[in-house]
């Protein structure tokens, strides 16, 4: 039996829409692109490159920010995730929501420690080079290294953390269990109908 090809009535009916399952996987490629851009460009001696590989990642974290503030207020006007299958034990539907909370925290929390950093050290963000965003936080350089660089760094490794424990959990759902909860956000499903 090929299970990409058996997704029940059941469970496309409690697949995510359109709008959500763009929004997820727009959000997951700026938040990998993000973090690969963070990781190259913190070893980089000055240079032209590493002033560019900056400016890529304070403009792709902003876009983070605004997705996920326009994705928040989507959820809150009406659009909830559809239920978990019934068949789900408890502890998974637990941590199902225990992983989202942390996601929805984390996609506001990174990018505006960042904003914080640059605000802090006198290197103001300027939205693709045309649209300059204030700075939020008083201009105290010491304090913009020695706490909220670090408090960047170490929220972006939580976050690339849960990204790596939600991917595994979606293939073991696929892979292991066989429910087909990968229907629910995978774009391209044989068999998958969206509202």
């Amino acid at each position: 039996m090929d299970d990409a090809r058996t997704a029940s009535t059941a469970d496309l009916a409690a697949s995510y829409g359109n709008a959500a399952v763009a929004i997820h996987w727009l959000l997951a490629v700026l938040i990998v692109c993000t973090f690969l851009i963070g990781l190259s460009m913190v070893d980089l001696p000055l240079s032209p490159q590493r002033l560019r590989l900056f400016n890529w990642h304070k403009w792709l974290g902003m876009c983070v920010l605004a997705l996920s503030a326009a994705r928040l207020v989507w959820r809150v006007a009406g659009h909830p995730p559809p239920p978990l299958p019934a068949h789900t034990p408890s502890w998974q539907q637990q941590a199902y929501r225990g992983t989202h909370l942390a996601f929805y925290g984390l996609f506001f929390l990174v990018p505006l420690l960042g904003w914080a950093f640059t605000s802090a050290i006198g290197v103001p963000v300027v939205w693709f080079g045309v649209l300059p965003l204030p700075d939020f936080v008083p201009r105290d350089k010491p304090f913009g290294e020695e706490v909220l660089a670090p408090l960047h760094e170490a929220s972006s490794y939580l976050l690339a953390a849960i990204v790596g424990v939600h991917v595994a959990a979606a293939f073991k759902h696929q892979f292991v269990d066989r429910d087909h909860l990968m229907a629910r956000m995978w774009p391209w499903w044989p068999t998958q109908r969206r509202a």
